[in-house]
Parts: C-alpha cells; sequence; structure tokens
C-alpha cells in the first residue's frame, strides 16, 4: 500500500518534446527533489531528449546525479569562497556571481551570473571592467541572466536581457553563451534574432517537466477505514467525532510532503479572503487534506502522522474500501512518492 505517482508516458514526454521545439537547445533543470520524479529519472529523461548538459541546484546534487547523466552538469548555486569541497568530474560547471568568485575557480569551467531585476545575486553592471582579467584564468562557458516570474511594473523581460548584452559588449567580454531563465518563446526569438552571433540557452524546470498537469497524478492507497458515530474519541489527541462517518488511513504522510506547503504570494481580493478563510478552520483543528473522495477534498480528521493520514469522510458519502485509491493534489516540489508506476 502505497502513496504512488502515476505517469501517463506518452503524454509526458510529448509535452516534452513539445517544450523543447519552442527553446531549441533548452537546458533541462534537475534539482531539489527531481521536481517530483527523482533525480535518476529526470536524468534519464534529459539524455532521451539528447541534451548536452543538465542543470542541478547545488554541488551535493551534481556529485549524485553524475552517475546517471553523462554530459555537462551545470551547478545554479554560485561558488563561495569557504564552501566545502565536493569532488566533482571536469564535465561540472560552475556558477559564478561575482568577481572575488571567478577569481576562486582558476581552471575550472564557469557561467558567470549577472545581477537581474530579481536582486538576488550576480556580477553588478560596475564590476564589469574588472571581468576581463579575471576570466582568463578560467574557462568561461558564458554568461548567465534570471529573470523574474511577474513584472507587475510592466518592465520587458527582453529588453532587461538587451540591456545586459549592451553592458557586457560594452566591457568586451565573450557573448557567445548567454543562458536565460523564465522568458517565453517569442522572447527567445527576438533576442536571438537581434544577437545572432550568441547562442541562447533556456534554462527550463518547471515548464518541462510539470507543464502538463494531466499527465501526472498522485493517489494514496486506502489501508483501513472504520466507522465512527458523532462524539466518540479518535487518534492520538482524542478528539471528538462531530458527526457520523468514516476514519479513512490512507498512504502518505509528512515524510511524503503530505500536508506541507510552501508560503505562497497571494493576489487579488479573492484569494486572500480565501487564504484567511483557511486560516481561520486551522484554529478549530480543521484542515483540508489533498485527498479526493466521492468528488471532494476530504478533510484531515487530525494532522497527518508520519507516512500515513487519516481522514474523516461523512456518512453520507460512499465507503471507502480497503485496497482503492484516493487522488491526492500535491506540490510536486514538496512531495516524495513510494513508487512512480509508468502507463
Amino acid at each position: 500500500m502505497a502513496l504512488t505517482l502515476y505517469v501517463d508516458t506518452a503524454r509526458w514526454r510529448a509535452h516534452q518534446q513539445s517544450v523543447l521545439q519552442q527553446f531549441p537547445g533548452l537546458v533541462p533543470v534537475c534539482k531539489g527533489n527531481g521536481y517530483g520524479f527523482g533525480h535518476e529519472r529526470l536524468a534519464e529523461e534529459a539524455t532521451r531528449l539528447g541534451s548536452d548538459i543538465l542543470a542541478v541546484g547545488t554541488t551535493y546534487e551534481a556529485a549524485r546525479i553524475k552517475d546517471f547523466f553523462s554530459g555537462d552538469l551545470l551547478v545554479l548555486t554560485p561558488f563561495r569562497h569557504g564552501e566545502e569541497p565536493v569532488p566533482l568530474p571536469d564535465r561540472a560547471i560552475r556558477s559564478v556571481s561575482s568577481v572575488e568568485g571567478v577569481g576562486g575557480l582558476v581552471g575550472a569551467r564557469v557561467v558567470i551570473e549577472v545581477m537581474s531585476s530579481m536582486k538576488r545575486h550576480g556580477v553588478k553592471a560596475e564590476d564589469l571592467p574588472k571581468l576581463a582579467a579575471a576570466i582568463e584564468d578560467v574557462r568561461l562557458e558564458g554568461f548567465a541572466i534570471h529573470l523574474p516570474l511577474d513584472r507587475t511594473d510592466g518592465s520587458d523581460a527582453v529588453e532587461e536581457v538587451i540591456g545586459w548584452m549592451d553592458r557586457l559588449r560594452a566591457a568586451r567580454l565573450p557573448l557567445h553563451t548567454m543562458f536565460v531563465s523564465h522568458l517565453k518563446a517569442q522572447d527567445l526569438a527576438r533576442l536571438q534574432q537581434q544577437f545572432p552571433q550568441t547562442h541562447f540557452r533556456a534554462r527550463i524546470g518547471t515548464r518541462l517537466w510539470l507543464g502538463d498537469h494531466e499527465a501526472t497524478e498522485y493517489r494514496g492507497a486506502v489501508l483501513d477505514v472504520t466507522r465512527i458515530a458523532k462524539g466518540e474519541r479518535f487518534g492520538y489527541r482524542q478528539q471528538k467525532a462531530t458527526s457520523d462517518g468514516y476514519l479513512v488511513v490512507v498512504a502518505g504522510g509528512t515524510s511524503h510532503g503530505v500536508g506541507l506547503e510552501s508560503p505562497k504570494a497571494l493576489h487579488g481580493v479573492m484569494p486572500r479572503a480565501k487564504g484567511v478563510a483557511r486560516a481561520g478552520l486551522a484554529t478549530v483543528n480543521r484542515n483540508l487534506s489533498p485527498y479526493v473522495w466521492g468528488g471532494k477534498q476530504r478533510w484531515f480528521a487530525e494532522p497527518p502522522h508520519m507516512q500515513v493520514s487519516i481522514l474523516f469522510v461523512p456518512g453520507d458519502a460512499p465507503e471507502p474500501q480497503v485496497g482503492e485509491e484516493l487522488v491526492a493534489h500535491l506540490r510536486h516540489t514538496t512531495t516524495q512518492y513510494d513508487r512512480l508506476v509508468d502507463r
């Protein structure tokens, strides 16, 4: 009995091919938990796509993935002086976000990140004159810019990239390759047309692996079902049932990521109102689970356990049977499945 990720493999791979056609030469990204699929599986898919390079989050991820992918490995987290050394093959490429960082990677293959409107990390415009001498001691694979997802000020992503291209060119820095993130296909085409001598490579993770929501589905197996009457006590905290129904034990708990959420950026009145409502219900121990039964998302009977969750299904709903599976609406990047099934 397991929490299972079902993959419509033909549909999933067809979506990957459609993204590849829109972004020729894209760099697949495999970081964190491998977008819910795992590092080994995404390394296999990147190989199937014919990718010559795979982007990973950290040096530790690169050390694990190197045995599953034979091409270059681009580490996205920038190098920092004093970081723990991790043995990596020569096909590993380090990101660097400062002139000092470049100086600490003598002889290494590097991609230099420039400071975008994200304001996260990157070489600043005023530091470009110092780069010309610094890059002589490294093997420069290109520059990179990581752009924001939303542009609430109405600014143009392409114009931001063009601004940096002009600055790099004015500083007489080589512009053979520019790695970009969060651009539309038409934006990339505009840039490629304007700068034909530069190879623009889009680093893509979410859109590539998770862009077709219908291609994947999580399901948790029902392990036990117990009838309960209104007023009966149950669970670790011995709460009282508010009505007649069923306590349904289903595969999937905190170790799988069930019940764990990343903070969300809310825009607009309605999403904020729903957020306030959910917070209010949580104060009286009413938390909606990700599991669906009888066409409705069901409530947790109590907070999820480590490997299972206990749901409350009211008596007027169909009684779940042991061995049946409940669809679970889970976030891929925070979920760890027990098994993956291609179908």
